[in-house]
């Protein structure tokens, strides 16, 4: 394929990758059950319905009905509704008169995992509701093992594609150019990374199943066949089987590439282009299982997460490549080698900078919906930290192209100052490969941590912050006077949410209230109710809004009769 046609294919997958619809980032949120939360029935319905903003896989769900003395009432496991694949049907058994706590536990499409609870009763005098003991409601994608096992599968893959590249462009001149110098070296490590890769992610794959399952990971009899019901599972499946492909594409392109040659062969042309394409769809596999794919624009964010990897890999792979070839060329052509191998890589890594600099600042700009998300969320400060290790590796570069590639290019003629800057080319080099191997880590923490919901944005100046705990807030709003009180504000429970609107003393009748709920730690969908005025001037609900341990963005709309619209904004902090 010549340099167009490969251009021209490029031009088209970015173009189709962009044309892709777009999508709110988001995560699995309970948005109706049957019976209703804190709700009452009067005879005992035969099961719980639970329906979802998206479809949630019914083997990795987890929902227990159980009654005040903490007795499982349920009869099967959740299955999907046969009507509504967002819905999940939990079976029951007969149900005394009483209230019943029901806990659930989800996994959203790129693998984070949800819960909450709720209660209700049987009637038709179910009594006063008990306090039921529930379950922890936070839960992390970031366990340590898990963490080790992603940086493993990133790090092997990226090491691969860069060493498979530094290999078949960068470096294959100097087999030209100085005479008994072999790439062998190169290509032995470029199958060692290939081979981790190809058993880290299957590993990883495993680790994540048995955790969606909650099951150890040595029940491979029971996890296995569940590593395709999630839409994390078969992206890595998929990844898994482009990597074979890779593998067989890099060794073939290798066996017949014939580096002595200035021109490739039409046979080597295309070998090599197979690679490069099996490659890049490797990269774009973790995107499609990841944030990438949950976020809007969605093309642009796949691409951008695509750019992120592919910078990265050339980085690490082209650092890690350059090690070996500095240890594998004997002391009488190590000067020679050099020369030819670091200006050209040093072009590569320049660019890779560049881009992963690019991409990674538009991601942010993506995910963060203000700039004080930046330090005050849990994804912010991943992102701060992964930042300021890059920054070392960045300056360790930058000594690289002052210091070590000008004294190379000249080693024909001052033979000693190039004799240094080599052995300083190796320490810089090895320090750099350790920080990108940490910030590949911490990319991998990053990664397992929800973005920040956009919702941050809405927060205005004007708002209050109350909580935790019990809320009474009084706010003042053109002649208004308006108390709110929230009570126990406790995530996953009913809460009692009042408002008491008085005007100079006098209770304010007939006003329109509602309130929607928006979760402010992570993307979920909105929940909306109206208050009732259960009072002259009191307008109440009971409802189990805060379904998450977190912070909560509580908008209340009011529309007096004959008065101005209010609007007032609380941000909540919902305990468990």
């Amino acid at each position: 394929m010549t340099g167009r046609g490969r251009t021209l294919v490029a031009a088209i997958t970015i173009a189709t990758a962009l044309a892709l619809p777009a999508v709110a980032s988001a995560h699995a949120v309970l948005l109706h059950t049957s019976p209703s939360a804190s709700g009452t029935v009067n005879t005992s319905p035969a099961q719980v319905a639970l329906t979802y903003s998206e479809a949630v896989e019914p083997r990795f769900a987890v929902v227990s009905v159980t009654d005040a003395a903490g007795r499982q009432q349920t009869t099967g496991p959740p299955r999907r509704s046969a009507t509504n694949p967002d819905e999940l049907d939990v079976p029951l058994q007969r149900l005394a008169e009483g209230w019943y706590l029901v806990y659930w536990r989800a996994i959203s499409v790129d693998g984070h995992p949800v819960r909450g609870a709720f209660t209700f009763a049987v009637g038709p005098n179910p009594g006063p509701a008990p306090q039921f003991v529930i379950p922890s409601l936070t839960e992390t994608a970031a366990s340590p093992k898990l963490l080790i096992a992603r940086w493993a599968t990133f790090l092997s893959l990226m090491a691969a594609i860069g060493l498979f590249v530094l290999r078949m462009l960068v470096a294959r001149p100097v087999v030209r150019r100085v005479h008994g110098v072999s790439l062998a070296p190169v290509t032995v490590a470029f199958g060692i990374a290939l081979a981790v890769s190809l058993v880290a992610t299957p590993i990883y794959l495993e680790l994540s199943t048995a955790q969606f399952a909650r099951r150890s990971f040595f029940d491979l009899g029971n996890v296995v066949p569940l590593v395709r019901d999630s839409s994390f599972g078969r992206s890595y499946l998929d990844l898994e089987l482009i990597l074979v492909l890779f593998a067989l594409a890099g060794l073939v392109a290798i066996a017949i590439d014939r580096p002595g040659r200035p021109q490739r062969s039409i046979a080597e042309l295309l070998a090599l282009d197979g690679a490069l394409v099996a490659a890049a769809a490797a990269l774009l596999v973790p995107a499609l299982a990841g944030h990438a794919a949950q976020t809007s624009p969605r093309g642009l964010a796949l691409v951008l997460d695509w750019l992120h990897l592919a910078g990265g890999s050339l980085w690490i792979g082209g650092l890690i490549g350059l090690l070996v070839v500095w240890a594998t060329l004997g002391s009488g052509r190590r000067l020679a080698g050099l020369q030819v191998v670091v200006p050209r890589f040093s072009r590569v890594a320049l660019a890779s900078v560049v881009v992963v600099l690019a991409s990674g600042v538009w991601v942010a700009v993506l995910h963060l919906p203000t700039l004080s998300s930046l330090w005050s969320t849990s994804y912010g400060k991943a992102l701060i930290v992964k930042v300021s290790i890059l920054s070392g590796a960045l300056l360790l570069g930058a000594a690289n192209n002052q210091r070590t590639v000008p004294r190379l290019a000249v080693a024909d003629q001052h033979p000693v100052p190039a004799q240094g800057a080599s052995k300083l080319l190796r320490s810089l080099v090895s320090m750099e490969v350790l920080i990108v191997v940490t910030v590949i880590f911490v990319a991998g923490i990053l990664s397992s941590l929800a973005p920040p919901s956009k919702a941050l944005a809405s927060i205005s100046s004007s708002s209050v912050r109350v909580g935790p705990g019990p809320v009474t807030q009084v706010v003042n709003r053109q002649g208004y006077r308006i108390e709110f009180a929230v009570s126990p504000n406790r995530a996953a429970v009913p809460n009692g949410f009042t408002v008491r609107i008085t005007k100079n003393g006098v209770p304010v009748r007939h006003a329109d209230v509602t309130t929607t709920f928006t979760m402010l730690d992570m993307e979920m969908g909105q929940q909306g109710y109206r208050l009732q005025e259960t009072a002259p001037g009191v307008y109440t609900r009971s409802a189990p809004a805060l379904v998450m341990v977190g912070h909560w963005g509580l908008n209340f709309d009011i529309a007096p009769p004959g008065g101005p619209r209010l609007a007032v904004q609380l941000v909540d902090r919902a305990n468990g």
